[in-house]
């Protein structure tokens, strides 16, 4: 729900909070805190709060989910490899949402969609046995009409399309990235999807991604934290809020 459009949903903002979490633990201190950045984020109108516990535990931590979950007003999205350590974990908690994600322990921040084809057995158990617990299950894919209809088959009621292509196209490939986006999260909407997006989206590119009406959320963490570091973590989340609720409306 929209803090500048109280009487209807226009798009939503999931803010991502793993970086707070990274800072901290570059000291190994107990601070900055990820539950004050929930909690400033959600004052400023975040919609979502999103975090990721990898399995190397390089930013958040378990302790952090555990602490995070009665606390929040909105709701947590627990982004989660598909092992069985982490759907177990994430069973145990029960956050409203869990987006199945791709990873690699080498690998800097997430690089592509998970690929459900190629994994479906896998996904699908790991989907049937979140649901058992009434936790609504995304999955973070690639644009790519194959992978949609996959996860649509597989009965989640969500995907997170993977912005990462076009967040870093140069000029020459941006126009059919972006186009590769809007075509996706159109298939989706067809197939009874609820889409959303996120990665490597910041002030300056989200704009476009945002206008899209098919997407219904986007998933924003680096890009609101580093800002957070000059404007403050509410003035941050306030304007990347501003800045996609416009672009929504002026589409």
């Amino acid at each position: 729900m929209s803090f500048l459009q109280p009487n209807g949903p226009v798009i939503d903002l999931g803010v991502n909070i793993d970086h707070v979490a990274t800072l901290r633990n570059a000291r190994g201190t107990v601070y900055p805190d990820p539950l004050r950045a929930a909690m400033l984020a959600e004052q400023a109108g975040a919609d979502v709060i999103t975090l990721h516990l990898r399995e190397d535990r390089r930013h958040i931590k378990d302790a952090d989910v555990i602490a995070l979950r009665p606390q929040l007003m909105t709701r947590m999205n627990l982004e989660a490899a598909v092992t069985r350590e982490m759907i177990d974990f994430a069973c145990s908690v029960r956050p409203q949402d869990v987006c199945l994600v791709p990873e690699r322990r080498e690998e800097v921040t997430t690089e592509g969609g998970l690929d459900v084809i190629r994994y479906y057995r896998q996904v699908e158990a790991a989907v049937k046995q979140l649901q058992g617990e009434g936790i609504r299950v995304s999955l973070f894919i690639d644009a790519d009409e194959a992978q949609i209809g996959a996860a649509a088959d597989m009965g989640v009621p969500v995907i997170e399309l993977h912005t990462g292509r076009y967040a870093e196209a140069g000029q020459g490939e941006l126009a059919h990235e972006l186009e590769r986006i809007r075509r996706g999260a159109r298939f989706g909407v067809s197939r009874g999807l609820k889409v959303n997006a996120g990665h490597g989206l910041h002030y300056q590119n989200v704009q476009a991604i945002a206008a899209i009406a098919d997407i219904g959320e986007l998933n924003i963490g680096h890009a609101i934290v580093s800002h957070a570091l000059f404007a403050g973590f509410e003035n941050a989340v306030r304007e990347m809020k501003a800045i996609m609720v416009a672009a929504r409306l002026a589409a």
